[in-house]
C-alpha cells in the first residue's frame, strides 16, 4: 500500500513558478513510476510528465520546456517544478504512483493540489 500527499499548489501570476511535491508512504518508492496528472474543470484527467526507476522522463507537449519532473528516492518524494506558467495550466495536479508485478498493476493516486494561474 502506498499513500501520496501533494503540496505546493497555490496561486501564481502568468509567467511565474510553482514546485509541486508528492510525499509517498510505504515500500519500495524507488521502485514505482511516479507521473503528475492534472484535470482542469469540464476537461478529463490528462498525463503531465512521468519519471520511471532509472530516472528516465516524459512530457506532455504542452508543458515540454517548462515543466521539470525529478525524484528523490532517499526522500520518498517527487517533484514537478513548473516555470513560465499559463492561465490554461490551471489545474488539480494530481500524483500517480505505478508499478508492475508480474501480470497486476499496482496504481495510487493522491488527493490533489490546485494550480490556479491567474492575474
Amino acid at each position: 500500500q502506498v499513500q501520496l500527499v501533494e503540496s505546493g499548489g497555490g496561486l501564481v501570476q502568468p509567467g511565474g513558478s510553482l514546485r509541486l511535491s508528492c510525499a509517498a508512504s510505504g515500500s519500495r518508492f524507488s521502485a514505482y513510476v511516479m507521473g503528475w496528472y492534472r484535470q482542469a474543470p469540464g476537461k478529463q484527467r490528462e498525463l503531465v510528465a512521468t519519471i520511471n526507476s532509472g530516472g528516465n522522463t516524459n512530457y506532455a507537449d504542452s508543458v515540454k520546456g517548462r515543466f521539470t519532473i525529478s525524484r528523490d528516492n532517499a526522500k520518498n518524494t517527487v517533484y514537478l517544478q513548473m516555470n513560465s506558467l499559463k492561465p490554461e495550466d490551471t489545474a488539480v495536479y494530481y500524483c500517480k504512483a505505478s508499478r508492475q508485478v508480474v501480470d497486476f498493476q499496482y496504481v495510487y493516486w493522491g488527493q490533489g493540489t490546485q494550480v490556479t494561474v491567474s492575474s
